[in-house]
């Protein structure tokens, strides 16, 4: 028996989720509305002689890097071949029409274990700003509704209407969640439960790194034009070894509507330093998912 590691991208939009579903009612079954269930049903082309159980390091909507690990017998009890393991399952993938990219594989030790060896996670958040409100109809421009808005973006960045957005005081505010706190007005309900939720320490955190950066358009041709005439882009990346449920989203939706006006610095310093799920202002809109991309998954002796 020896132990992959698959380093993975994806486009979670296409499927109903990340982990697949486990029913203990009915017969095992490969669920392929999801990514993990959509990577078991590929590496059965190699035909191994044990049951397939694949590992995630993370949960996110959409994925430039994140990992999986997976077992694998091989019926004459020899490795498989890393190159030809990439290889075959990306074609198996794409033959399948599946949004999910296998970047390379690796052997590892017997006792990796994906996530919880993993020394850290970088997430980025794309959203842009109209430059100049619409003019027309109150209740469309009120929506955005007649805003260009590039087909090539549809769910894979968070388009909004903010007149007098200041960026400028977004990332200094930014600058208030880096260090150790309490995020607890930062989580959402999830609907995973166990003992150490409950923990008076479960939902400290450290966060490591936020920068925001000028983004750039996914649009092509003259689409890319217009939406660059349309929006400012901009990139969040937040690094942490770790985040509570919908953490990333949160933060950015609190950010958001500082800079938009909503709220002021004494309602996001209250939600970062009163921590409960009362503290969270309803002013605050949860950023949506389409915008959400686990960057990178960081393990102890990479050049990150």
């Amino acid at each position: 028996m020896h132990r992959y590691l698959l380093n993975i991208s994806y486009i979670g939009t296409a499927f109903r989720g990340i982990q697949k579903t486990v029913n203990k009612l009915q017969q095992p079954h490969l669920d392929t509305n999801t990514v993990q269930g959509s990577l078991e049903l590929a590496l059965r082309v190699f035909h191994p002689t044990n049951e397939i159980i694949t590992v995630l390091s993370n949960a996110g909507v959409h994925a430039l890097h994140s990992t999986v690990h997976v077992d694998l017998q091989r019926p004459n009890g020899e490795p498989y071949d890393t190159t030809t393991l990439t290889g075959v399952l990306n074609r198996t993938l794409g033959k399948q029409r599946l949004p999910i990219r296998v970047l390379s594989s690796q052997l590892v030790a017997d006792t990796f274990h994906c996530r919880y060896h993993a020394t850290g996670r970088t997430y980025l958040y794309r959203f842009a700003v109209a430059k100049e409100p619409p003019s027309g109809n109150d209740n469309l421009r009120n929506k955005g509704f007649e805003t260009f808005m590039p087909v090539e973006e549809i769910d894979r960045c968070y388009f909004l209407q903010a007149p007098r957005f200041d960026i400028d005081r977004v990332k200094a505010a930014a600058q208030m969640f880096i260090g150790v706190h309490d995020f607890r007005t930062f989580m959402s309900v999830s609907r995973q439960k166990g003992p150490s939720r409950d923990h008076p320490m479960f939902t400290v955190r450290k966060i490591d790194e936020v920068n925001i950066q000028p983004g750039k358009t996914l649009a092509l041709a003259a689409n890319a034009t217009l939406a660059a005439e349309t929006y400012d882009y901009w990139d969040v990346k937040i690094k942490a070894k770790s985040f509570v449920y919908k953490q990333v989203r949160r933060i950015v939706g609190a950010l958001i509507a500082f800079g938009s006006g909503r709220i002021d610095d004494r309602c996001l310093y209250q939600m970062l330093t009163i921590p409960s799920k009362n503290s969270w202002d309803h002013r605050v809109l949860l950023a949506p998912a389409c915008g959400l991309y686990l960057c990178r998954v960081h393990y102890r002796g990479e050049d990150n």
